[in-house]
């Protein structure tokens, strides 16, 4: 392929790069992983609620990875509500699936920056280590790709980063009932059960980013690389051969 084709192919994965750690820094601040429905399930059952009744016992929240807020709503009018994890939510929450949360999506910007890095250091530059070159490319993006893997999953689906933010988001929300713990927490005349839970804006944009880790390396393949550790078949043949003679 043309160096011309490549500097071009090169420029759009950086520019994807730059915009994915962009889009997740925004995601990590801004409150707006999940919209839930709560219903005060205290309320509800004291005067038998059903139907359109349940409306005046239904509240909602949205929050991200540090703050939020919300409106509760037992019967007497809406509580408006506002929250942050650190410190208000502490002895309420799994902290060590939160702090990991945080710490993989930290992870992910600075990876995605380095691969930015060295995207732009190829298109511009004259890569002269294996490290700057195309090999490098693709060392940031496995590493961004699949940088935790058990011994028992080697040859299954790879996990990445932001594969991991979005599993251990979902495992908080889901099997620990994240929504649940803070409707209820400093709650205790009311007990407020979840309804219904969105994933929103945020959630999305780490999956965005985790798709483009994989667009980046087939990228990489069109400007004419091969992947790293790939042995042709004449090649094996050859060291196959040299094996027999020694």
């Amino acid at each position: 392929m043309p160096n011309q084709q490549k500097k071009v192919i090169f420029c759009m994965a950086g520019v994807l790069s730059f915009l994915c750690a962009l889009g997740v820094v925004t995601a990590v601040g801004t409150p707006l992983w999940i919209k839930a429905t709560i219903l005060c399930k205290t309320g509800a059952l004291l005067v038998n609620a059903s139907g359109e009744e349940l409306s005046k016992f239904m509240g909602e929240m949205q929050y991200g990875l540090f703050h939020g807020e919300g409106i509760r709503q037992c019967g007497l009018g809406a509580r408006p509500f506002r929250f942050s994890f650190f410190p208000d939510l502490l002895q309420a929450i799994p902290v060590s699936i939160h702090v990991n949360i945080i710490l993989f999506s930290m992870i992910l910007v600075v990876l995605t920056m380095v691969g930015t890095a060295f995207f732009m250091y190829n298109a511009f530059g004259k890569p002269f280590e294996t490290l700057h070159g195309p090999l490098g490319l693709y060392l940031v993006s496995f590493i961004s790709v699949s940088l935790f893997r058990t011994p028992a999953e080697r040859h299954s689906s790879k996990g990445s980063c932001g594969c991991l933010v979005m599993i251990l988001f979902a495992s908080e929300v889901k099997i620990h009932h994240l929504s649940e713990k803070i409707a209820n927490f400093k709650e205790g005349t009311y007990a407020y059960k979840t309804q219904n839970e969105n994933y929103t804006t945020s959630f999305w944009v780490v999956f965005i980013c985790f798709f483009v880790h994989f667009l980046n390396g087939l990228l990489i393949r069109l400007a004419g690389f091969q992947f790293p550790f790939a042995k042709s078949k004449d090649t094996e043949t050859t060291n196959v051969a040299a094996d027999l003679m020694y």
